[in-house]
């Protein structure tokens, strides 16, 4: 086996930073155009209010919570999946907690803006931080986002330190005057000396704890906005645990889909091989277990209770959603336990294929949990039209939900004009790790 220099990493894991193919031009094209068609929506919709979108009086809520909730989970897997893979030093991490840790702020930048469209009064926005109520959820949830933002940007750039150091220094490639005076601004002085090393190492590990922390905290929150709202499928003690596995479970699958396209894109087969695939794999087989043991409970509970609105909203579900609820609940936890847990099974395309069907039962999971509920009120409905009692998305909604997947595509290709989405550092120290 042939020893991976530090020259070779730094050749090999910076191509996109020294040129620019014409590839990525069409596809970041591509996702600027679908972000120009998102904007335009939105201006539709401030235009002309919420009537172009599918929400009304009762379900007051569709596709935009369905998307903030569906970001923030993979925002905060993300931090879960990147704090406990530094912390456990686990040797495979190398070339994958990267993505990990950009899946963690990107979802955290997208994900609040979802809450903003939904908002009919964008001018008194202000007002949620000039006069905040602490007895409101939202408030909890606000000041709980803010802070994970911070600490899961401080984390992602302390990670990034070295490798800004090492962009500076090295004259292997050819880099821009630019980003060379970038690369100095950003190392902050890095310069590799023991002290430096270790206080950064110290630094690292505990925002590593931090953000761990912080995520279950934060998703917790988030949970409690349902849980704590007397709506039938909502009111729950078991959510706040509930959407924290949900969301480890869809960011896994986020992480083994990029793993994928970054490993095709960049030719990174060399560093992200196998083994990497089928231990994310084994992490969405475990998470997919405990996922599954979390729905079967809170759904088991509600139809064996036989309380009357949670009647009708289970009824509601298997009427109207059958094969929704049925992709969600069963396939989507199923196939990626039946890929993953049987070693035959185990090849690359099979994983990603699992991390597709997680990723999407995850989203329309959270659509079921939702919109049913929302259709479902307590008090009966006088207006009995079917625009009022049956939510729809409209062009608009899936046209910004479309902005914001794009926005994510822009925000990683952007990153990788910068930075290496492979961490140099953490590929250095896994090559001496091994040749011990």
């Amino acid at each position: 086996m042939v020893r991976i220099t530090k020259k070779n990493l730094v050749k090999e894991l910076t191509t996109e930073i020294i040129s620019t193919s014409r590839n990525w031009y069409l596809l970041f094209g591509v996702f600027v155009l679908v972000w120009a068609i998102g904007i335009y929506a939105l201006i539709q919709q401030i235009d002309k209010g919420h009537i172009v979108t599918g929400m009304r009086d009762n379900v007051v809520w569709g596709v935009y919570i369905v998307n903030f909730i569906f970001f923030m989970g993979l925002s905060y897997a993300g931090a879960l999946i990147s704090g406990v893979l530094h912390l456990f030093k686990s040797p495979w991490r190398a070339p994958v907690i990267r993505f990990a840790e950009l899946i963690t702020v990107i979802s955290l930048c997208i994900g609040p803006f979802f809450i903003f469209f939904c908002i009919g009064r964008l001018d008194r926005l202000p007002f949620l931080f000039a006069f905040p109520r602490i007895q409101s959820p939202i408030t909890w949830d606000v000041i709980a986002i803010i802070t994970d933002l911070f600490g899961c940007f401080i984390f992602l750039y302390l990670s990034l330190i070295e490798d800004f150091a090492m962009l500076r220094d090295t004259t292997d490639i050819s880099i821009k005057p630019w980003k060379k005076k970038l690369y100095r601004i950003l190392a902050l002085g890095y310069v590799g000396t023991k002290k430096q090393h270790r206080l950064l190492s110290r630094a690292k590990n505990v925002m590593a704890a931090m953000i761990i922390a912080i995520a279950i905290i934060v998703y917790s929150v988030l949970a409690w906005i349902f849980g704590v709202t007397l709506q039938p499928g909502w009111h729950s003690t078991i959510f706040g645990p509930y959407f924290v596995i949900a969301a480890v479970f869809s960011g896994t699958g986020l992480l083994i889909i990029i793993m994928q396209l970054f490993r095709k894109i960049y030719k990174l087969e060399k560093y992200i091989t196998r083994k990497h695939f089928v231990n994310v794999g084994v992490l969405l087989l475990i998470i997919a277990a405990f996922y599954g043991y979390f729905t079967f409970s809170d759904y088991l509970t509600k139809w064996y209770g036989s309380v009357k609105m949670d009647k009708i909203l289970i009824d509601k579900l298997f009427e109207d959603y059958y094969l929704m609820f049925i992709f969600a609940n069963y396939l989507g936890i199923l196939i990626p336990l039946i890929i993953v847990g049987i070693r035959k099974f185990r090849t690359i395309r099979n994983i990603v294929i699992a991390a597709v069907i997680a990723l999407l039962g995850l989203w329309f999971n959270r659509y079921i949990i939702v919109v049913p509920t929302l259709e479902t009120p307590f008090l009966p409905v006088q207006d009995y039209r079917m625009d009022f009692i049956k939510y729809s998305p409209t062009w608009v909604e899936w046209s910004l939900t479309a902005a914001g997947v794009a926005i994510f595509g822009i925000f990683m290709m952007l990153v990788s004009k910068i930075a290496p989405l492979v961490s140099i550092s953490e590929m250095e120290v896994s090559e001496e790790v091994q040749d011990q």
